[in-house]
């Protein structure tokens, strides 16, 4: 028999069993608790869906990316990027695919393959990879949310409008759960904000978050851009997964990218 240095007791061969078979179960249990809190890589790095036009990634229990594409003559196809949070076969749907035919192609596969009831798509700003294809979610019966600046440069535009107009702070439940939609400030454009899930710290930051170049400055304000993702960094300091509105997603480390990328033009 060993002697324990702590009581200088003597333990049988017995007791030394049962203890490892306890420390063994009890990291087998934390290895597990830890596993379904983390997208295992089969969920961040297979697409559960891909066509020509559309292609979706689960990233956690709740929440999917969808991308889609916009052809452009400066940058040529350019991928979009959009999140899905499902919860109780309930969907909120942050920003549209480019177009109402790959729009289309998006509800269908949530309707269909996740069996879930679409209850509010929100776009994130007023470009058309944002709600070009708002028309399409307006003609399935599903109800849009945006900010009031975003539903005033849509009509300016003549392009699809948002029906629901909220003040800067939206939270929508989502089965027993919910999402929030928050604008920070001025950056990407006047009128961008970003979602958020907090029960899986899952950050839908848009065109306001870029993880390489600063894309599209025609509507930019670039003073502020810095400052407005400061203050999303603030807010939710615990992030785990940020989704720019182009490029591949990644963590906190693209807030800190798009800060010090503009922090620059100070």
């Amino acid at each position: 028999m060993n002697n324990c240095n702590k009581c200088n007791e003597p333990i049988s061969q017995s007791e030394k069993i049962l203890k490892m078979k306890h420390l063994t179960l009890i990291t087998i249990l934390t290895l597990f608790a830890l596993s379904c809190n983390q997208p295992t890589r089969n969920q961040a790095k297979t697409p559960l869906y891909q066509s020509e036009t559309l292609h979706i990634y689960q990233l956690s229990e709740h929440v999917y990316q969808h991308i889609s594409f916009i052809h452009t003559e400066e940058w040529g196809k350019v991928p979009c990027n959009g999140m899905i949070v499902v919860v109780d076969n309930e969907a909120v749907v942050f920003d549209t695919t480019p177009d109402n035919e790959s729009s289309r192609e998006l509800i269908e596969w949530i309707q269909n393959t996740l069996n879930s009831r679409i209850i509010a798509i929100i776009p994130t700003h007023s470009h058309i990879d944002n709600l070009g294809g708002l028309d399409e979610f307006h003609r399935h019966g599903i109800p849009s949310f945006a900010f009031r600046k975003t539903i005033q440069f849509a009509k300016e535009n003549g392009t699809a409008v948002p029906q629901n107009g909220f003040d800067n702070y939206l939270k929508l439940n989502v089965g027993n759960k919910s999402v929030l939609a928050k604008f920070f400030g001025e950056g990407h454009t006047r009128d961008n904000i970003v979602g958020y899930f907090p029960t899986e710290n899952i950050l839908f930051g848009g065109c306001l978050i870029t993880g390489g170049g600063k894309g599209n400055l025609a509507e930019a304000n670039v003073e502020a851009w810095s400052e407005t993702v400061r203050n999303v960094k603030r807010t939710f300091p615990n992030v785990g997964i940020v989704i720019p509105g182009h490029g591949a997603r990644g963590g906190i480390e693209l807030l800190e990218h798009t800060i010090n990328l503009f922090d620059r033009e100070i």
